[in-house]
């Protein structure tokens, strides 16, 4: 009987007004990682074509609303490709190019293999160096099953390119495996998700985990005390009653009219941001159609900073995403069949993928992306004639890195307040 290869992914946002402290390796990272004069394959670069990894972001998206279009959504693109890509350390023929052309990876030649991982390995050190104003940790961890071991090359990489860590796990005994890996996941995700895995077959013998964890501060923070009751319209039909909070200030806005949807940059203290974006009435579906590196591109060069009334919903949602199926119908097939060539991994071509799970985590309030016992301080000035912006129906969010280029979170909210 062919063992199975249980792959689990994980995501959690939170966030705080924070601050987070780092090695000394860290000053070092940010000044020399992204700019050693290699190309890194992973950022969205306008600029030059590079490769086609920050189309994933969208196509995970366009098929992840394909059966739940009414339905909040949320994910962490960069987990679930750094946990596929560490995944393809092990993979060999049609499965490794099955993944990586599925990430937006082509001409997959030995040195572009080595050059993907590298960019992971690159971009997961900077993002891990974040600045102080911001918590961003993203890490990974394979447990293994009690007497199996790995192909040591397997191993070498893993910790080379994703500073992997390791544990053995007694999977015979289920229900024991899964609380060790649920427990090393809730403390990594600071108890906001106590349970990423529901079960494990006895015959798993390895299972590989990715968590991200952000914590940022609005770089303007809404007061709270004009937070106040309202509409969200979750469709034509139906509303729910929103907290929404709502700031006069400058932002830097942008009205597609093309596409018929208004786009907000709220930049975070440090080096992330949000990008909101607000379809007029109807047009949900024109500008997720629309929704590419391109028009990203294009809002990036268009944005003005603009006088602006913004109005935001507080926001509570989650996700849990078998990313198995979804991978499935994206191409990405081999991987979790009887003809996966894992052989990487094991030596032979006896394992394959029988689980992939995503759970993401999105809280947004008046200090930040989720604050505990925060005070807003606001500095008033003189207001001058501003335009107001409401987010009271649908609209998409994108949480991106600055420093490296990268898109670290998306997701559509349907409903603030739907759990």
């Amino acid at each position: 009987m062919k063992y199975l290869l249980c792959l689990c992914l994980l995501l959690a946002v939170l966030c705080a007004v924070t601050y987070c402290h780092h090695e000394d390796s860290c000053h070092e990272v940010n000044n020399t990682n992204l700019h050693d004069g290699t190309e890194n394959l992973l950022t969205h670069n306008c600029d030059k074509r590079g490769s086609n990894y920050a189309d994933f972001v969208f196509r995970f998206y366009k098929q992840a609303i394909l059966k739940e279009d009414d339905k909040n959504v949320f994910f962490s693109p960069v987990s679930i490709s750094t946990a596929f890509a560490m995944l393809a350390v092990g993979a060999k023929s049609t499965t490794l190019s099955q993944i990586f052309e599925g990430l937006g990876f082509d001409d997959l030649t030995e040195t572009r293999i080595h050059d993907i991982h590298e960019s992971f390995h690159k971009v997961l050190a900077v993002l891990n160096c974040s600045d102080v104003n911001i918590t961003l940790n993203i890490g990974n961890a394979l447990f293994t099953a009690l007497g199996y071991e790995p192909q040591e090359t397997f191993l070498q990489n893993t910790k080379q390119f994703y500073d992997a860590e390791f544990f053995s796990s007694n999977f015979h005994k289920p229900e024991e495996s899964k609380k060790q890996i649920n427990k090393y996941v809730e403390e990594k995700t600071k108890g906001k998700i106590p349970e990423l895995i529901a079960r494990l077959d006895p015959s798993t013998v390895l299972v590989l985990v990715n968590y991200i964890y952000f914590k940022a501060a609005w770089e303007k923070s809404f007061d709270p005390l004009r937070t106040y009751e309202d509409d969200f319209f979750v469709n034509t039909n139906a509303s729910v009653r929103v907290n929404m909070m709502q700031s006069d200030s400058d932002y830097d806005s942008y009205y597609d009219q093309d596409l018929s949807c208004e786009v907000v940059e709220l930049p975070y203290q440090g080096t992330a941001r949000a990008l909101l974006i607000l379809p007029d009435d109807g047009k949900m579906k024109q500008v997720e159609d629309a929704l590419s590196k391109e028009t990203v591109c294009k809002w990036d060069n268009k944005l003005a900073t603009r006088r602006i009334n913004l109005q935001l919903p507080k926001i509570s949602i989650s996700g849990s995403y078998d990313v198995k199926n979804l991978f499935e119908e994206m191409g990405i097939t081999e991987v979790f069949s009887s003809n996966a060539d894992l052989s990487g991994i094991s030596g032979s071509r006896d394992l394959q993928v029988s689980q992939a799970i995503h759970k993401a985590l999105l809280e947004v309030d008046e200090a930040g992306t989720e604050a505990a016992g925060a005070t807003a301080i606001i500095l008033n000035r003189v207001f001058r004639p501003s335009v107001t912006i409401k987010f009271n129906r649908p609209f998409i969010i994108l949480i991106s890195d600055k420093a490296t280029s990268t898109t670290l979170f998306m997701g559509k909210i349907v409903n603030p307040s739907e759990k």
